[in-house]
């Protein structure tokens, strides 16, 4: 039940909240006239390689810095690289957003449970079987989903949308692409939960056990604090933003607020996931701007 409800909230997030974020990543990275069937190809195909790669690894990675980068491969072949975009606006936010997190759930853990807990108040097995905190666990995971909607779906649905756009002829705004959106989401979003079903596991099991054992009252704070911040980026500024970074960072300053720095940092888990946060974008943009070179050599671009 839990992919099916996931799936549903993703996709209402998408419709709802994510016009902002499948601009950015449909237009603002890359001209929508030269995105073609066979360009969009390419840059889904390197983030679908990617991510299975750290799927196979178990390291849960940013879909969205392996879209931006494999998005900037051909825009920088085609020398339409935008800048300004990607290194005012773009990665800053990738450093102060999970930072945020980080200082929240940290200053939550230090201050608010960890006096709490010394006092018995947030006994876990107490905690755990309360309805009011099953309640309160579902619709926060729910809405977690919903944040996803609202800027992970746009890493497919922006390029996919942009594509169908410029082969119709259609404007990039307006009920036109109002209708392509919708479609484009409607074939994506499910897609979120069967991925999540099949190939989520290990990513779950590192994300929610690799670093710290966490109960009920800080999950629900970890979800709340990403997932706002997640929510804010797309609408406010239609800024794609990994909540797997936002998640981790979250769970860290709790673990570290508990147990301290030495004691989360010299976990192998933690360790794994900075090292693929770092290779894998650099994967999805050389196998983007290689299979461009290629591509565009042959004739078909």
């Amino acid at each position: 039940m839990i992919p099916g409800l996931f799936g549903i909230m993703v996709f209402l997030g998408a419709m709802i909240a994510g016009k902002g974020t499948s601009t950015t990543l449909g237009k603002d990275l890359i001209s929508p006239e030269i995105m073609s069937w066979e360009l969009v190809t390419i840059i889904l195909g390197s983030v679908g390689i990617t991510l299975f790669i750290a799927n196979l690894v178990g390291i849960p990675q940013s879909n969205v810095q392996t879209t931006v980068f494999a998005i900037s491969a051909p825009a920088v072949y085609f020398h339409q690289f935008n800048a300004h975009k990607i290194f005012v606006e773009i990665v800053p936010t990738w450093f102060i957003a999970p930072l945020l997190s980080f200082i929240i759930c940290y200053l939550f853990g230090k201050y608010v449970y960890t006096p709490l807990r010394k006092k018995g108040y947030l006994t876990y097995g107490q905690l755990s079987k309360h309805p009011a905190v099953k309640t309160i666990i579902v619709v926060m995971s729910l809405y977690v989903a919903f944040s996803i909607g609202s800027n992970n779906v746009a890493n497919a649905v922006g390029p996919i949308a942009s594509m169908t756009s410029h082969e119709l002829q259609l404007p990039f705004e307006g009920n036109g692409f109002s209708i392509i959106m919708v479609l484009s989401t409607l074939i994506v979003a499910p897609n979120f939960a069967i991925g999540a079903s099949i190939l989520g596991s290990k990513g779950l099991e590192n994300t929610g056990k690799g670093i710290f054992l966490f109960g009920p009252f800080e999950a629900i704070i970890i979800s709340f604090v990403t997932a706002s911040i997640l929510l804010i980026s797309s609408v406010t500024r239609g800024i794609p933003t990994s909540l797997i970074q936002l998640n981790a960072a979250a769970i860290i300053g709790i673990g570290v607020a508990r147990m301290g720095a030495k004691n989360i940092f010299r976990k192998t888990a933690v360790n794994k996931f900075f090292v693929m946060w770092i290779i894998a974008p650099i994967i999805a943009f050389s196998l983007s701007l290689g299979l461009t070179y290629l591509v565009d050599k042959m004739g078909y671009l």
